[in-house]
């Protein structure tokens, strides 16, 4: 397949992939365990829209220590404080959550707001190095609840469909591997979003649900392929899997290299707030393109998921049994 002028791959390949299938299949059981125990020692770093409060973007007229301020705020009463730097050392996103008599009450939300934003000034601005608000919202606790029960549901509605979709067109055995493929792809993006410490907003929501998406789709092409071929071809399970693979490889790689091209160019100009969308999106086109490759065929040749022309044939196999009885 060409992309422009040029070959990203040979249509023609002929690669083992099937030899490696032990070593694969001990690798993502292996980053299987990593991601687990990632995600529970690091956790995530939850935006305002799950955890309700007050996000102030702060910007110094010179570069600023971000442990220096964090310290400053809780000697002022603001405990818990959350800052970090984006776009260089002297801009901060300063995450503060409902606290004493800053927190929300019954008065004008504006007006609250405005008090949040005057006691960070004071707490943090010096005569050496003043600083200026350019962003002051606030977003209520039982609004994030509410957002993050709904990402949930969303993201359950989502596996269902593509399972209750994949069981109607193909074998059960086949369903059961692309959601188990892709619940993998999700589970190694979040970890990978949780090492980095990326802020978990809505737009990295986002992002995981269109990896997950992107998970299903290149693993239906491959499986209806292995399908096809099953159906086709008279050669060993194993030959029919690697053919399978190597004539989807050329469409599978450059399917990703599109997706993480165009990733990659929101990443670079859509602005700070789609950064978490779009590397989310980057990071979870590799991830899917290796497992759709490595993982999801390789896992039709376990246990209760090995797959036989038997089970693509169900016709064929009752001739055969009425073939061989006296």
């Amino acid at each position: 397949m060409k992309l422009f002028p040029l070959h990203i791959l040979p249509n023609d390949t002929k690669i083992d992939f099937m030899r490696w299938r032990h070593v694969a299949m001990a690798v993502t059981i292996a980053v299987f365990i990593a991601s687990v125990a990632i995600i529970g020692v690091k956790g995530f770093t939850f935006a305002l829209d799950f955890t309700g409060g007050t996000l102030i973007e702060a910007r110094f007229d010179h570069q600023v220590d971000v442990e220096q301020v964090r310290e400053k705020l809780e000697s002022n009463g603001f405990e818990g404080a959350q800052v970090q730097s984006y776009g260089g050392n002297t801009d901060l996103l300063i995450r503060l959550s409902p606290h004493g008599e800053h927190a929300p009450g019954t008065g004008d939300a504006a007006a609250e707001d405005k008090a949040t934003a005057a006691a960070v000034v004071k707490a943090i601005n010096s005569a050496d190095n003043p600083v200026t608000i350019l962003r002051n919202e606030f977003v209520g606790p039982q609004i994030g609840k509410d957002l993050a029960k709904n990402g949930l549901y969303a993201t359950i509605f989502m596996l269902a469909g593509f399972l209750i979709y994949i069981a109607v067109r193909f074998e059960w055995k086949f369903a059961v591997t692309a959601s188990i493929v892709a619940l993998f792809d999700l589970l190694v993006t979040v970890a990978y979003v949780s090492l980095l410490g990326r802020e978990f907003d809505l737009n990295v929501l986002a992002g995981l649900l269109s990896v997950m998406g992107f998970a299903i789709n290149d693993i239906i092409v491959v499986f209806d392929r292995v399908r096809e071929n099953f159906r086709s071809l008279r050669a060993e399970p194993m030959e029919v899997l690697n053919r399978s693979i190597n004539q989807t490889l050329s469409r599978t790689v450059i399917t990703a290299v599109m997706f993480f091209l165009s990733a990659l160019a929101l990443f670079l100009y859509g602005g700070s707030s789609m950064e978490g969308l779009a590397e989310t999106h980057m990071i979870g086109a590799v991830i899917v393109v290796l497992s759709s490759i490595l993982v999801a065929v390789p896992m039709l040749t376990i246990g209760a998921l090995r797959v036989s022309k038997q089970d693509l044939l169900p016709k064929a196999k009752d001739v055969e049994a009425l073939a061989r009885r006296p």
